[in-house]
């Protein structure tokens, strides 16, 4: 198991939480509300909000089996996520700061359409 994903929801910066999922061993998994999703987000994340997912949504298919990195805007709602996918035996993690963040470090970020995307 990596040093930066376990059951527990340790946290990650956004450039390692880019490496592992540009490197393949985890999915990002986006938790925002879809007007926030639809302004950017990460290109490959999964998305599902996180009032869908504490209200027992399945994990999106290509996530399940799969080490899960939670984002958000600012990194509560994906810690709350982390929090309740890791009590589910999910090995996860989530982003400090979010796709804030993960746009301040200028990690890609792309719109619903495939063109540039903004963070919401």
């Amino acid at each position: 198991m990596s040093s930066f994903l376990r059951h527990s929801s340790g946290r990650i910066s956004p450039e390692q939480a880019h490496r592992l999922v540009t490197d393949g061993p985890a999915v990002l998994l986006d938790v925002r509300e879809a007007q926030e999703w639809n302004a950017g987000h990460a290109p490959g994340a999964l998305h599902l909000r996180l009032t869908r997912l504490m209200a027992g949504a399945p994990l999106p298919a290509a996530a399940r089996g799969r080490r899960v990195v939670a984002i958000c805007r600012s990194g509560n709602r994906s810690r709350t996520a982390a929090d309740f996918l890791a009590a589910t035996g999910v090995e996860v993690t989530d982003v400090t700061g979010g796709m804030a963040a993960w746009d301040r470090q200028g990690l890609p970020v792309t719109g619903v359409n495939g063109s540039g995307g903004v963070i919401a």
